[in-house]
């Protein structure tokens, strides 16, 4: 890479147009890539010398901030030329990005086709599969043959996305079936469409929510799947790569999320610092006046830990145990549900295992807890003559705190998500904080059933 970006810098140095053309045209798309990162004040400089194909390809995988460095610096006939020639779905996701006077002038550099097209496609709610769609695809009629097709294909193919599938449409552009280029190219010139149609094609509507649309390609090996409105008339196609970006948008935000932060919509060291403070103040002081619940638990029983000290000894390990294994569960439950495996409809089934499993670890850390103040009195007088009663509240704590950490861990994302709240809300931080609360009323509740009438 320093070998590369010591020849760029030459090149550039020299002012050899010429042969910065011809080594760039040469490098992999991802080098030039790279380069853009490496040398971020020449990155217009790089889109604008590439060969135009070439140029559209390394733009369309640049992130966002980049891309708008770019366009502010290019000239006006580079830009015109670029926003023509990026894929109608790449397009949409930039002026999504963009504010609303930079789409207006962007808007004014596509010809009149294109700025309809992409007028309709920004008319689609922002996280929706319609926003994802490219209208390029290739169509055909059940009543053709496969000489046909092939000639159809030959003569629009450059233009479509993909041509991995072809899509058969009805009148008034109703989707029949999706058939694949591989049985096309295996069968006689003279077999109908009709006759490779099978009726199981999967379709993605255009209002549906991008995540199912990850789903939906995860659980089918398509590389692409038409998009439908509610008439079933087929309106474009969503191909894997622009699932694959989505996928990888979702699952950073997510991470953030659980990690008791707001999404980040900028890569970690591109964003302003006062905003990436505002992205976290926000769940700090949640958080910070929920565990002051914790200090109120605490003072509640305040005459209990001033009868019986030792209690003082145990709250971290308590509380800590909890917070521990409701952060688990729902970091569990959260990515089952991310990935398809887990629905609103499972809830009993999550519970009954959440119970089984919060009860055998509870058990677990109990019994430990337990052994540990067994041993340590044989050797101390710490615990008092007591030590047994000592012992089997902190047992018998730990096991109730273990199995309502899993119960609210696991139970948190999935009532979020039935009241359409993000699951990845449920971050681990805030299951903690709420499991810290209760774990305290649970450890003293469990003191005074356990020494009431001896020491308290």
């Amino acid at each position: 890479m320093e070998e590369m970006v010591e020849q760029v810098e030459l090149l550039l140095e020299q002012s050899d147009h010429k042969q910065l053309q011809e080594y760039l045209n040469n490098l992999n798309i991802s080098d030039v890539e790279s380069l853009i990162d490496e040398l971020p004040e020449h990155g217009a400089k790089f889109i604008e010398t590439l060969n135009i194909n070439r140029a559209v390809n390394v733009f369309r995988i640049l992130d966002f901030p980049t891309q708008e460095r770019i366009i502010k610096k290019l000239p006006g006939n580079k830009i015109s030329e670029l926003i023509n020639e990026l894929p109608p779905d790449d397009r949409t996701a930039l002026f999504a990005e963009l504010h609303g006077d930079a789409v207006k002038t962007l808007i004014l550099h596509l010809s009149p086709a294109d700025r309809k097209e992409a007028l309709v496609l920004l008319g689609y709610e922002e996280d929706s599969v319609g926003r994802l769609m490219t209208p390029d695809y290739i169509a055909v009629r059940k009543s053709w043959d496969v000489s046909r097709v092939l000639a159809h294909i030959r003569r629009y193919g450059k233009n479509s996305e993909t041509i991995d599938v072809i899509y058969v449409i009805g009148d008034n552009g109703v989707l029949l079936d999706d058939i694949r280029i591989r049985e096309i190219l295996l069968v006689d010139p003279e077999t109908k469409v009709s006759e490779l149609m099978d009726g199981r094609s999967i379709s993605l509507r255009a209002s549906d929510p991008q995540e199912e649309a990850i789903n939906v390609f995860r659980m089918n090996n398509r590389t692409a799947l038409p998009v439908v409105d509610s008439e079933n008339i087929l309106l474009g196609i969503v191909t894997v790569d622009d699932i694959l970006w989505i996928a990888n948008e979702e699952y950073t935000e997510d991470i953030q999320k659980i990690g008791g932060t707001e999404a980040l919509d900028e890569p970690y060291l591109d964003i302003n610092l006062f905003r990436l403070v505002k992205k976290r103040v926000g769940w700090l002081i949640i958080l910070f006046f929920s565990e002051m619940l914790t200090t109120t638990a605490m003072g509640y029983f305040g005459d209990e830990i001033e009868k019986v000290v030792v209690l003082a000894f145990f709250v971290p390990l308590i509380i800590s145990s909890g917070g521990n294994s409701g952060s688990q569960a729902s970091t569990l439950i959260i990515q089952a549900m991310a990935l398809g495996e887990v629905t609103i409809a499972d809830w009993w089934r999550v519970m009954r295992r959440e119970i089984l499993s919060g009860l055998m670890l509870g058990v677990t850390l109990g019994t430990i807890g337990f052994l540990r103040v067994a041993v340590w009195s044989m050797f101390s007088h710490v615990y008092g003559p007591h030590w047994l009663l000592v012992g089997f509240t902190v047992g018998f704590s730990l096991i109730g705190v273990v199995l309502w950490g899993s119960l609210s861990g696991s139970m948190l994302p999935l009532l979020l998500k039935k009241l359409k709240f993000d699951p990845a809300t449920s971050s681990a931080p805030f299951v903690a904080t709420l499991v810290d609360v209760t774990g305290l009323i649970i450890y003293f509740s469990v003191a005074v059933m356990f020494m009431k009438g001896v020491l308290l």
